[in-house]
């Protein structure tokens, strides 16, 4: 017989319930994650740790207590991994929303000497704005690009995933993809 845990899981709310029952059937998510969320689901369900911890496809009951632990505190963002090691992370959300205000401003010709972005015009223009970050690099802002949707395209240029721009009889018109937030990775 097992022991009763010292930090047993919170109920889950139907929300959560959802989210979590949807990624541990997901066969396009990341591995961790579809396996957080099964062991979450098993000690959800009843199941002790142990076990909970080889439906999950693991062998360590003491990682799916740190898990419970963890889903307690911060919610389903325990599912994601955390900063796994190396320099600490410089640039939060408002650096990150900075870039992209930039970003999206289109560039002056006479001021950012270019008629699109790319990462080093981009990187000049964020660097010298008198509320820039005046240290960016360009894989961050590559990194920052990519987490807000955006890919580099063989003509050269950014363009948002699953926004295109469809020429009709009457003009042209923007069309967005529906499930681009679902197949985001």
């Amino acid at each position: 017989m097992s022991r009763r845990p010292l930090r047993p899981l919170r109920s889950l709310s139907a929300d959560e319930r959802d989210e979590v029952e949807r990624v541990s059937r997901s066969g396009s998510d990341r591995a961790d994650r579809v396996a957080h969320a099964r062991a979450l689901l098993a000690v959800a369900d009843g199941a002790p740790y142990g076990v909970a911890a080889s439906r999950a496809g693991r062998r360590s009951r003491h990682a799916v207590a740190s898990l419970i632990a963890r889903f307690n505190a911060v919610g389903l963002a325990a599912l994601d991994r955390r900063h796994g090691g190396g320099p600490a992370i410089q640039y939060g959300t408002s650096e990150q929303e900075r870039i992209l205000r930039e970003f999206q401003r289109p560039p002056d010709r006479a001021r950012d000497g270019a008629a699109t972005w790319s990462r080093t015009t981009l990187q000049r223009a964020v660097r010298s704005a008198p509320d820039g970050l005046p240290a960016v690099s360009t894989m961050t802002i590559l990194h920052t690009l990519w987490q807000a949707g955006y890919r580099w395209q063989a003509s050269r240029t950014w363009c948002q995933t699953g926004v295109v721009i469809r020429r009709r009889k009457s003009g042209a018109i923007t069309v967005t993809d529906p499930e681009t937030t679902p197949k985001k990775i």
